[in-house]
């Protein structure tokens, strides 16, 4: 083989690494910067040893519906309503969008070591129209975890 010939193939092989890095970077980072503009339904299911609890989100024209589910096993086996609120769409949104929600797809968050038990939890929800956003964990949360579900439960609470 010629000395040309090599200088090519290397050249080409060096183009190929760096775009496919810059394409898989582009993605990684430009996930955070997505904005939820609608949604149909978002779905976040939280266990512990003695609870299961549902907060299902969905829109409803111009309204948001907002219903907090006990789940029951057992003889009386069932998704109960606890509580449930309607309130603005861009309520909702700007709760989806300030913890960053997009970004959470994907997740899975292994259960610590040596944790003998926690809080799992299950996230899916469709919004952009069919953008499907799925994430889960055992005692191990995406960023803004927490105040996601301190917001649902805010303003189930109807506090601001």
């Amino acid at each position: 083989m010629n000395r040309t010939y090599l200088k090519r193939v290397l050249t080409i092989l060096l183009l190929t690494a760096a775009m496919m890095t810059f394409t898989f970077v582009s993605q990684s980072f430009g996930k955070g910067n997505e904005k939820i503009a609608s949604f149909e339904i978002v779905t976040l299911r939280l266990s512990g040893m003695r609870f299961t609890t549902e907060y299902e989100i969905v829109m409803k024209d111009k309204d948001a519906q907002i219903v907090e589910y006990e789940i029951r096993y057992g003889k009386e086996e069932g998704r109960v309503p606890r509580r449930q609120t309607v309130c603005s769409v861009d309520k909702v949104l700007k709760l989806l969008n300030d913890c960053e929600l997009v970004a959470w797809d994907g997740f899975y968050g292994a259960h610590p070591k040596n944790v003998r038990d926690g809080i799992m939890f299950t996230l899916k929800a469709t919004v952009n129209g069919d953008r499907k956003i799925k994430a889960e964990g055992s005692e191990n949360f995406p960023r803004h975890f927490r105040e996601f579900r301190d917001g649902l439960h805010a303003i189930l609470t109807q506090k601001e």
